[in-house]
C-alpha cells in the first residue's frame, strides 16, 4: 500500500527489452534506497513495481509486463525520463494522502493547463465509463500523487486538480504539457459505493430501469447522478 505522498523524482537510467518483458533501471534521489530490499514495492508514476535488483549509486531494477505497459504511461518512458516515486507505506506511518494500491485503472489526458498566481491547474480528460467514480472534493491518484478533485464535469468528461508550489517541486507535474498522458487510480471506497448503488438500482428496478433512464435523460441526468451527494440549499 502507498499513501500518495510522492517522496521524490527518479529518472530512467536504462531500459532492457526481453520477450514479453521490459526492465527499467531507475536512478533514485539520495537516500531513497536506504533499507530497500529485493522484492520490495515502489510506486513509479503510480504503478506498483517490484525491486528485482539493487545497484550502487541509488539504482534499482524493475520488470514490467506487456499488459502493464499497455495500460499505463510506462511504455512512453525513455532514458532520462523523470517519474514520481514512493516507497511502500510502513505499519503505523502517517497517511498524509489516501490509501493507494498502485494498480492503475486508466490513463487520462491533460486537456488544459492554467497558471493562476501561485497555483497550477490541470484539467484532465477521462474515458466516459470512469467519470462515475469522480466527484468534486473527492480523492484521486494522478501519477501516484494523492490529490483532491477541485471540479468535475461528468457530461464533458473531465476533472480538475489544483497544485501548490510544493507539489510542483516534489513531482513531475510542472513539466507536463497539454496532451500528456497520466496514470489514474480512483479512490476504492468511492468505487465500491457507486457500484453498490448501481447494483441496488438494477436489482430493485429491473424492467423499470429503462423507463427511469429515459425520465432522467429528459432532465439531463443519468443513473450515476443518483449516487452524487445531495446538495442542500444554503441559508
Amino acid at each position: 500500500m502507498f499513501t500518495g505522498i510522492v517522496q521524490g523524482v527518479a529518472s530512467v537510467a536504462a531500459i532492457t527489452d526481453r520477450p514479453g518483458l521490459r526492465s527499467f533501471t531507475l536512478q533514485f534521489p539520495p537516500g531513497f534506497c536506504s533499507g530497500l530490499e529485493i522484492g520490495a514495492s515502489v510506486s513509479c508514476d503510480g504503478v506498483c513495481l517490484t525491486v528485482t535488483a539493487l545497484h550502487e549509486g541509488e539504482r534499482a531494477d524493475f520488470d514490467v509486463m506487456q499488459q502493464s505497459l499497455s495500460l499505463t504511461t510506462l511504455a512512453e518512458l525513455g532514458q532520462g525520463s523523470p517519474l514520481n516515486v514512493e516507497r511502500a507505506a510502513r505499519d503505523g506511518a502517517e497517511i498524509g494522502g489516501h490509501p493507494l494500491s498502485g494498480h492503475v485503472d486508466f490513463m487520462g489526458t491533460i486537456r488544459e493547463i492554467r497558471r493562476p498566481e501561485n497555483n497550477h491547474v490541470l484539467r484532465i480528460a477521462v474515458p466516459p465509463r470512469w467519470m462515475r467514480y469522480i466527484f468534486a472534493k473527492g480523492y484521486i491518484a494522478v501519477n501516484g500523487a494523492s490529490l483532491t478533485v477541485a471540479e468535475a464535469d461528468r457530461k464533458a468528461g473531465w476533472f480538475e486538480v489544483w497544485l501548490i508550489p510544493e507539489t510542483l517541486r516534489m513531482t513531475t507535474f510542472g513539466d507536463k504539457a497539454e496532451g500528456a498522458s497520466l496514470n489514474i487510480e480512483i479512490e476504492r471506497q468511492t468505487q465500491v459505493f457507486v457500484d453498490t448503488v448501481r447494483d441496488a438500482i438494477d436489482e430493485r428496478l429491473g424492467p423499470l430501469l429503462p423507463a427511469l433512464q429515459a425520465l432522467l435523460a429528459q432532465q439531463g441526468l443519468s443513473v450515476e447522478d443518483l449516487a452524487e451527494p445531495l446538495q442542500l440549499p444554503r441559508r
